[in-house]
């Protein structure tokens, strides 16, 4: 008789198999239980390893790799774990795996390789099977690109020819286990692809691809066995953060053409490829150039996303191209109509050159194909004023843009992790999206690139190393944002002890406490000293060790890092309040960073809030002329102060400097400086992208407690200016979604929806600005509360809320 219940045994297989698997876009990604790659070998095709650098830009076509197999029945679950030093693509009898794109992330290949793994129990089938793999250069076989006209990349990071390893794991439908994993019997052969570089694009030869070579029973081309190689060194783990993946699919605005070339508009800069379809003769070649600008003949100006800035010839090295654009390139084979889509590399454009072609393109034949680390879910932040929505926008943009795998400064020119852009906006991206998973990977990039006896400015590490502690201490602070923001003791504790040594090569390096070498407001619009940026990053590692160590109980620790954080406040005071500060200093970056670290006594706030405003008052239009660091601080200072309508004033004013006169000047993401730039710097650049974390922190009022619970305990404490009308921000916590929306009624009263998420209690000021008091009811019954008031505030657990004025 059929059993209508399910055994224990049979329920807890099919729960276990949901946890396990995580659907994406029609296919699985499975992020825990990966196949054993201990017994397999890693393999690499067959090319030669050792070219001089000028050889190096030749055409290198990247390996392709094929197995076969027969299954005499089908199959009740299979999982296919794979990982690479560069890039790896791969299909299930010509299936391509959903999110496969730049993977395995950017890491330093020689100490730590984050696997994949894919449930393909749906691509097997009962009879022959083939496993298709190319592999890429990713950032383990770079060029020899001479980067500003000096830097190697191939001489800090660790450089060899691409390799992969790989398990098939099968369970028949008998309950038999099998096991397919990377061996010499694999088979190689060079495929289509003749170069392939992050920075410089790719080139392609459709004649030279071997046809149905992803599918089983097809035999075309000649093929070897593919060559066993050393392993890149790093150990094997699973990938726990987001994959990167095409989030967005963008059709152009505008297609103009002259003489054979044609000038796209995608309408916003982007990060990521083209999709095209093409149409031409039998090895017909069509080139296309990507860059955020046009000039203003409208030709393309490609200058603002060169790699390394190498504009002219000699400044790249031996074979290098005299400026290194991104570019690619695409011939036709036998067929006459195609489907391009680059591998293997990244772009950053709004702007399209395509030459080669004997007609016009039609925008429903191209996309561009936005994509980046998934790290979006339902956080939000809209308002009444269109301008700041346009700025968010641009923020969030930007964002996303300089996520692949790593935190990029710029996603075209460098694609470095550096630590300063990190520490300036980690609060904004955790506002904006799901970190969580994203900055653990961020924090052991760091874990593994830092050194013993000096500062390095970027993660994985590319040789960069005088930028000092406020570029490193991005692997404490961010640390830190974990804690704030996601309640993440367990990584703290985990890394107590690395961090215990990290400050203790601090304290080597800085002995007097004040720090004296490295850089600091980067781009600040008037110079200031390192003494004061660097010593309060110092100063702000020593108060997150102080909170790390009560959380290890660590009581001894605790005592000195509180000392420490005593001993370095005093010092900056003594340097930089309590004596004149001499010219040329930023005084909007001076005072604003003394107030929001605490450095000016109590009866001292009220004159440095005068001086802050002052410094204001004696720029450009009364704008910010500060740089990476000191954005972030004054926003947070003023705001502090009750100044948030000169805040509000200057963020949504389009005179120059400002955000505001960055989107009237037609930017679709952050520039890297105030100025607009044509020539050098880029377009895509997220370090001014501080005011994002503004809008939520103070505009919506949503603010983590300093302990560090991930939202089990918040603030919401919106400022009202008095000329905007409403908000409305949404954040995931860990107990579900904090939704804030107020409004300002045609009376002038205010009205405040809140929402409070399982397991969290929302902590809301008692008084409305202006001496009034929230009255605070339960939406879902309409009572009014009597709860008692704490410390002049209301305490509200999980609900819905309304408060009026």
């Amino acid at each position: 008789m059929h059993n209508p219940y399910l055994s224990a045994k049979k329920l807890y297989s099919i729960l276990l198999s949901l946890l396990l698997i995580q659907f994406v876009d029609g296919q699985t990604r499975v992020t825990t239980g990966s196949a054993d790659l201990s017994t397999a070998k890693w393999i690499a095709g067959q090319k030669p390893v050792s070219l001089p650098d000028s050889l190096l830009y030749l055409d290198h076509p990247a390996p392709l790799f094929k197995k076969d197999f027969v299954l005499q029945e089908g199959v009740r679950e299979a999982r296919l774990t794979i990982a690479a030093a560069g890039y790896f693509r791969v299909r299930v009898n010509g299936m391509a795996m959903e999110d496969n794109l730049l993977e395995p992330a950017w890491t330093n290949f020689s100490k730590r390789i984050y696997s994949s793994t894919f449930d393909v129990t749906h691509l097997l089938r009962k009879g022959n099977n083939r496993i298709a793999v190319e592999l890429g250069n990713g950032f383990y076989n770079l060029l020899p690109l001479r980067m500003w006209g000096s830097r190697n990349l191939r001489e800090p990071l660790p450089t060899g020819e691409p390799r992969f390893i790989a398990a098939l794991e099968m369970i028949t439908g008998k309950g038999e286990e099998n096991r397919m994993l990377t061996d010499e019997s694999w088979l190689t052969a060079p495929g289509p692809l003749l170069r392939n570089s992050v920075y410089l694009g790719v080139s392609y030869d459709a004649s030279l691809n071997p046809e149905g070579w992803d599918q089983p029973e097809a035999a075309s081309g000649q093929w070897e066995p593919a060559k066993l190689v050393e392993s890149p060194g790093g150990i094997l783990q699973p990938g726990d953060f987001p994959a990167i993946g095409i989030t967005e699919k963008i059709r152009p605005v505008s297609i103009t053409c002259k003489e054979k070339r044609c000038i796209v508009d995608f309408g916003q800069n982007v990060t990521g490829t083209l999709g095209i379809r093409l149409h031409g003769k039998p090895g017909g070649k069509v080139v296309f150039r990507y860059g955020e600008r046009l000039f203003q003949d409208g030709t393309l100006n490609p200058m603002t996303t060169v790699a390394g800035q190498i504009k002219k010839k000699g400044r790249g090295g031996p074979g290098s191209p005299d400026i290194a654009w991104q570019e690619d390139q695409f011939r036709f084979g036998r067929d006459e109509r195609a489907y391009f889509q680059p591998n293997f590399t990244f772009h950053t454009f709004r702007y399209l050159e395509i030459t080669g072609l004997d007609y016009t393109p039609a925008a429903d034949e191209m996309e561009a194909l936005v994509f980046h680390s998934k790290v979006e879910n339902g956080n939000y932040f809209r308002c009444s004023e269109q301008l700041i929505n346009e700025i968010q926008t641009v923020c969030r943009r930007t964002f996303l843009n300089n996520l692949q795998s790593v935190q990029s400064d710029c996603p075209a020119r460098e694609k470095f992790g550096y630590g300063g852009d990190l520490n300036a906006t980690a609060d904004a991206f955790c506002y904006n999206f799901d970190m969580h998973g994203f900055y653990k990977k961020t924090i052991y990039d760091w874990v593994d690139a830092m050194q013993d006896s000096i500062f390095i400015d970027t993660a994985p590490f590319v040789g960069i190393k005088y930028c000092g502690i406020s570029w490193e201490s991005a692997f404490l602070i961010t640390q830190d944002k974990l804690l704030q923001y996601y309640g993440d003791t367990g990584l703290v504790k985990k890394l107590y002890p690395k961090d215990l040594e990290w400050m203790q090569k601090v304290k080597k390096l800085h002995p007097e406490g004040l720090v004296h070498k490295g850089l600091s407001d980067h781009e600040s619009m008037v110079k200031v000293p390192v003494e004061l940026i660097g010593s309060c990053h110092y100063l702000e590692c020593a108060e997150v060790m102080q909170r790390f160590a009560t959380i290890c109980g660590d009581k001894r620790h605790a005592l000195q890092f509180s000392e420490l954080a005593n001993r370095l406040r005093g010092l900056v005071r003594e340097k930089f309040w309590d004596q004149p500060v001499p010219d040329p200093i930023n005084r909007q970056t001076l005072f604003a960073t003394l107030l929001v670290h605490g450095i000016v006594p109590k009866h001292g706030i009220p004159a440095a809030i005068d001086s802050l405003r002052s410094a204001l008052n004696h720029e450009p239009a009364g704008h910010f002329t500060t740089g990476i660091f000191g954005t972030k601080y004054i926003l947070e200072a003023l705001s502090r102060a009750g100044l948030a309508d000169e805040v509000y004033r200057i963020v949504k004013d389009s005179r120059y400097p400002g955000w505001g006169h960055m989107v009237d000047r037609g930017a679709t993401t952050l520039w890297e400086t105030w100025k607009e730039s044509e020539d050098t710097y880029s377009n895509c650049h997220p370090m001014f992208g501080s005011v994002s974390e503004w809008f939520f922190r103070w505009l919506a009022g949503i603010r983590p407690m300093e302990a560090g619970d991930g939202f089990r305990k918040f603030w919401v404490d919106p400022c009202f200016p008095e000329k905007l009308q409403g908000v409305q921000a949404q954040v995931e916590a860990s107990g579900g979604k904090i939704v804030v929306k107020w409004e300002r009624g045609k009376d002038g009263h205010l009205l405040l929806d809140l929402t409070v998420p399982s397991g969290s209690i929302a902590v809301v000021p008692a008084m409305v600005p202006g001496g009034a008091t929230w009255k605070v009811t339960m939406a879902s019954d309409g009572k009014r509360l009597d709860h008692p008031m704490k410390q002049r505030a209301w305490e509200l657990p999980a609900g819905t809320y309304r408060l009026q004025q």
